[in-house]
C-alpha cells in the first residue's frame, strides 16, 4: 500500500498557506464585542478568543501582526474554559479561513497528504517537535480538508 505524502513543515516553505500565522482576511462575528470584525489571520482570532476582556480582544485583533498577536494572547487572562473550547475555536477559524477560495484550492491541492506542523519553538500540542506532539493543527487542517470535499460531493 502507498503512504500518502507527508507535508511536514509549513513555516517558509510553500505550504506556509497553512500557517496561523497566514495573511487570511476574515471577517466574523465576534459575541463578546456584539459586531462584525476584521481578523487577518487566523492566529489574531484564536489568540483573542482566549480572553473575554474587551479591551484586550480589540488589542489583540489590532496587532500589527501575528506575532505580536500571539505574544498579547499569552499574556492576557485566559477564560474559565478555554482548556475544553480551544480546539473547537481552532477548528472555527480553520474554516473560516478556507472558506476563502484561494486558500480553499491550496489546501485541496496536498490532496491526501498527512499535514504536520513541525516546528522548532517546542509545541507538541498544535505540532509536533522532532516528530513528537499531538499536532492538533495538522489534524483540524485534514479534517477541514475533508469537510471541503464532502461538501463539493453534496453539490
Amino acid at each position: 500500500m502507498l503512504k500518502p505524502d507527508v507535508i511536514a513543515w509549513f513555516d517558509g516553505t510553500e505550504h506556509d498557506f497553512l500557517s496561523n500565522f497566514h495573511a487570511s482576511p476574515i471577517r466574523a462575528y465576534d459575541e463578546l464585542l456584539d459586531g462584525f470584525v476584521d481578523v487577518p489571520t487566523v492566529e489574531h482570532g484564536f489568540q483573542a478568543d482566549k480572553t473575554v476582556d474587551f479591551t484586550v480582544r480589540k488589542r489583540i485583533l489590532g496587532a500589527l501582526d501575528p506575532g505580536l498577536a500571539k505574544q498579547l494572547g499569552r499574556r492576557c487572562s485566559l477564560r474559565e474554559d478555554w482548556e475544553t473550547i480551544k480546539i473547537g475555536r481552532m477548528h472555527n477559524w480553520l474554516r473560516l479561513k478556507f472558506a476563502i477560495p484561494d486558500l480553499q484550492r491550496q489546501l485541496l491541492a496536498t490532496g491526501d497528504a498527512v499535514l504536520i506542523e513541525g516546528n522548532s519553538w517546542g509545541d507538541r500540542v498544535w505540532g509536533q517537535v522532532d516528530g513528537i506532539g499531538q499536532n492538533w493543527l495538522g489534524r483540524l487542517l485534514m479534517n477541514v480538508r475533508a469537510e471541503i470535499r464532502e461538501t463539493a460531493q453534496c453539490r
